[in-house]
């Protein structure tokens, strides 16, 4: 746990080696990286922590101010206290979240993987109407059944991720603490879509970047990033087929094979790495 005056941060350091920085997304904590962790069998140095709100990380936004650059505070405290460089990793919207430390640059990172990040604001201003609308539709429903008293609202968000039955199907304790931080998951909706993410800003990054995402993902979030792969020009996509948003839970092995590819390359030739843009048609798959 790190101290801060603004509120204590989830900190949790395993293995040893090049050092990773994984950030959870929404409805989580650190545990989330369990299963990716255990594929790799302490063969990195993994530093875990939570989101704003979520497990022992204080919450610091209001509806007022919800800005995406208090999680990119937080995320920054845990990089310079894992020793900086390192190779930052965020699934959903700690994917996001990564984006944003990514697009600041005030602490140094080897490298990113994103894994899924709701970059619902990118399709809008690349013009994506159909698949931003979708994003939209989704969270009012959600939004409008929670203000109503449907305690169970964020079951609509939650299959629209991972497809129809996906929260039934979850076991009893995980399904509950997304009940129970409803009220927060809102909030990162209200941080997400304030983010502007443009393809420009994405073409500054700078570092060996890799974007994953399922086969059996929803499309609207399988194009936003794909074209977060195609915005920047050190990345690699990739769609792992037959998975869907949850991968690091239903695919850990495969995550963790891909994650420590990219690691081990940006660690071997980190000024040298080939430079592969992905496009939207030649993405590994939209």
């Amino acid at each position: 746990m790190i101290a801060h005056p603004r509120g204590r941060i989830d900190y949790e350091v395993a293995g040893a080696g090049p050092t990773l920085v994984l950030v959870p997304g929404s409805c989580s904590t650190g545990a989330a990286w369990r299963p990716v962790m255990a594929a790799w069998d302490g063969r990195f140095r993994c530093v875990t922590t939570s989101l704003l709100g979520y497990g022992g990380t204080a919450e610091r936004r209001t509806a007022q101010d919800p800005s995406i650059w208090h999680e990119a505070d937080v995320v920054e405290d845990v990089v310079r206290a894992a020793g900086e460089p390192v190779h930052l990793v965020g699934h959903s919207f700690g994917g996001l979240t990564a984006l944003a430390l990514a697009l600041r640059n005030r602490v140094r990172l080897k490298s990113l993987v994103v894994i899924e990040a709701p970059a619902a604001e990118l399709l809008r201003q690349n013009g994506d109407h159909a698949h931003y609308r979708a994003f939209r539709e989704m969270t009012q429903g959600y939004f409008t059944a929670y203000a109503a008293g449907d305690a169970q609202a964020i079951a609509a968000m939650i299959d629209f991720y991972g497809g129809p039955g996906t929260f039934a199907a979850w076991p009893p304790r995980v399904r509950d603490y997304a009940v129970a931080t409803t009220a927060v998951n809102i909030l990162d909706w209200a941080s997400g879509y304030g983010f502007a993410l443009s393809p420009a800003a994405l073409a500054d990054v700078e570092i060996p970047v890799l974007i994953l995402w399922g086969g059996k993902s929803h499309p609207a979030v399988r194009h936003a990033n794909a074209l977060l792969a195609a915005s920047m020009k050190h990345a690699i996509g990739t769609k792992l087929e037959g998975a869907a948003h949850f991968m690091i839970a239903t695919h850990p092995n495969r995550v963790a094979r891909l994650v420590a590819d990219h690691v081990l390359a940006a660690e071997a030739e980190p000024r040298r790495r080939p430079v592969q843009r992905a496009g939207l048609e030649n993405a590994r798959g939209i």
